[in-house]
């Protein structure tokens, strides 16, 4: 019987397991160090803010995988002998395979500094560091402050964290304005004043530059690049990004770059292995999308697809239009299509914006300002439907037709304030225009 062995227990390799499953009776294998099952790594926040308990993030019940004959191996991969097809455990134990799917996610960025491996400094991003978040930082007793190295999502999901529990929160972050790579300039300074708000201690255009121990080797502070200050704290989160976890494949022979390379069908340079997931790398970008991406639902697109191919259906990887959601503290964000910040923005690019004049929503809509080609929006506070979106960027509409049907897009809950038609106004006043909201959309708002 074929042996299929999946390395990592996360959305990508499950889902490769489910679906194999599904169309195939051979021999399934997964192996992670990690935990024996799978759970939702985005839940994570929500066990130690209280919300729910680890073993909510847990999608199926631990019947789930003897019942549907998927073995878990609870074990660390030290090297792959890949003429072999052979796995090593650290342990000295082995396992064979005939098709391996490597699925092994991504790991914290560490750049080097002083004190980055001391008791007290964690990433956020495995069950482990959640563990030592509860061991380091329970309440604000143990914890007098925390000091938090990089502005990215998983940075200011720490900091919501934290302070759950009262804990004070200092935020490093190296950029002039909070993640304004990635974010237009008005949405950027709105995140800026909302983590404020929050009484978090933002500290921008500031860089790590170590972090002091204790006589014990604990962390004790930190030190600032750019003025010596001094800060004292008891637990550092490094969160200025994350990278593929590979360090284990590097004599094998598998191609690696930055992650496992890969060509469209997730196959490797080397006959029957695939890589999947945040730790899989595109020899060519598909379109304008990054070469790694470490979004859950591209992890979940690859495993469905590398099923296929496995099953004798050769699919290629196929991601669609980009979309991603996140929140920053209370404060919802939708992304469908391109929009860049200032520095990313290309020459043909044009952004029409708005933004509420007390209340903590805006959006940014990009388009072509030649054919007027509608490119991608982003919103904040405003909740969007996807499936509209994604048919609007397939057929190509012009911004005027997405204004027009804007608020069919909407799915706020109910008695929510609509704001279509301030934002068609601001259009129109703007491009010296006269686009009217459709008559399904007035329905729609005064219905509601």
């Amino acid at each position: 019987m074929k042996h299929i062995v999946i390395i990592g227990n996360g959305i990508s390799g499950v889902t490769a397991a489910r679906h194999i499953r599904k169309n195939s009776d051979s021999k399934i294998t997964i192996v992670s160090a990690e935990t024996k099952y799978f759970f939702s790594r985005t839940a994570l926040m929500y066990v130690y803010m209280g919300h729910m308990k680890f073993e909510h993030t847990q999608p199926y019940e631990n019947w789930f995988w003897d019942k549907n004959n998927i073995e878990l191996k609870e074990a660390f991969v030290g090297n792959i002998d890949t003429s072999k097809k052979i796995l090593n455990f650290t342990n000295s134990e082995t396992l064979t395979y005939d098709t391996l799917i490597i699925a092994t996610g991504s790991k914290p960025n560490k750049f080097g500094w002083p004190g980055q491996d001391l008791e007290g400094v964690m990433g956020m991003y495995h069950k482990q560091d959640l563990e030592k978040l509860e061991k380091y930082a329970p309440d604000n007793k143990t914890c007098k402050r925390a000091v938090i190295v990089g502005g990215g999502l998983i940075g200011i999901e720490l900091a919501e964290m934290l302070r759950s529990r009262k804990i004070p929160v200092t935020f490093l972050v190296r950029e002039t304005s909070f993640w304004n790579g990635v974010l237009p300039a008005q949405e950027s300074k709105m995140i800026n004043n909302h983590i404020k708000e929050h009484h978090i201690d933002l500290r921008l255009n500031t860089n790590l530059k170590e972090i002091k121990a204790d006589e014990n080797g604990r962390v004790k502070s930190i030190i600032i690049e750019e003025t010596g200050e001094e800060i004292l704290c008891d637990v550092v989160g490094l969160t200025a990004g994350v990278t593929p976890n590979i360090d284990f494949l590097k004599d094998s022979g598998i191609e690696l770059g930055r992650g496992v390379k890969v060509n469209r069908f997730l196959e490797t340079n080397i006959k029957d292995i695939y890589a999947i997931g945040d730790c899989a790398e595109q020899h060519e970008a598909i379109g304008q999308r990054r070469n790694i991406e470490a979004v859950w639902y591209t992890g979940r697109m690859m495993g469905e697809t590398v099923a296929q191919t496995i099953c004798h259906k050769k699919t290629a990887y196929k991601p669609g239009h980009w979309f991603n959601s996140a929140k920053f503290l209370d404060l919802e964000y939708q992304t469908y299509g391109w929009v860049f910040s200032e520095k990313g923005k290309k020459e043909n690019e044009a952004y029409f914006q708005w933004q509420h004049p007390v209340d903590l929503k805006c959006i940014t809509i990009s388009f072509d300002k030649n054919t007027h080609q509608f490119l991608g929006i982003n919103t904040f506070g405003i909740r969007m439907r996807h499936e509209i979106f994604d048919k609007w960027l397939t057929e190509n509409q012009p911004i005027e037709h997405v204004l027009e049907y804007l608020s069919d897009a909407n799915f706020d809950p109910e008695f929510y304030k609509l704001h279509e038609a301030e934002i068609l106004a601001k259009f129109n006043k703007e491009n010296n225009t006269n686009i009217l909201l459709k008559k399904k959309s007035w329905k729609r708002i005064f219905a509601r």
